[in-house]
């Protein structure tokens, strides 16, 4: 059985740091783009960061660069999201996804696999 499974979410204040991580279990992902989406109340789920399959491509919303990493682990079969320097407004579910393409992309309906999420709450 294919599974993503997040951890790491919490309750924060504005200015701390979080780093969520998604393990993949059930088949190799070690090949697969793997990214991460959040989706906050009454909003669409939107992209956040986005890997490939050898972590040497990335890709970053315009409103998270420069404070969230996106990585992956050396058995290519985890992914992890460093998030700093946190706001309110990134408040949301945090939901990891696997691509079975190579390269990443912003586009929700591209991703095979998908997490069940974990909350990230920003207090101001």
């Amino acid at each position: 059985q294919v599974r993503l499974k997040e951890v790491g979410g919490g309750l924060v204040q504005a200015g701390d740091s979080l780093r969520l991580s998604c393990a993949a279990s059930g088949r190799t992902f070690s090949n697969y783009a793997m990214a991460w989406f959040r989706q906050a109340p009454g909003k669409e789920r939107d992209f956040v960061a986005a890997i490939s399959w050898n972590g040497g491509k990335t890709d970053y919303a315009r409103s998270v660069k420069g404070r969230f990493t996106i990585s992956r682990g050396d058995a290519r079969n985890t992914v992890y999201l460093q998030m700093n320097s946190l706001k309110p407004e990134d408040t949301a579910v945090y939901y990891c996804a696997a691509d079975q393409l190579a390269e990443p992309t912003t586009t929700a309906d591209q991703y095979d696999y998908w997490g069940q999420g974990t909350q990230v709450t920003v207090s101001s």
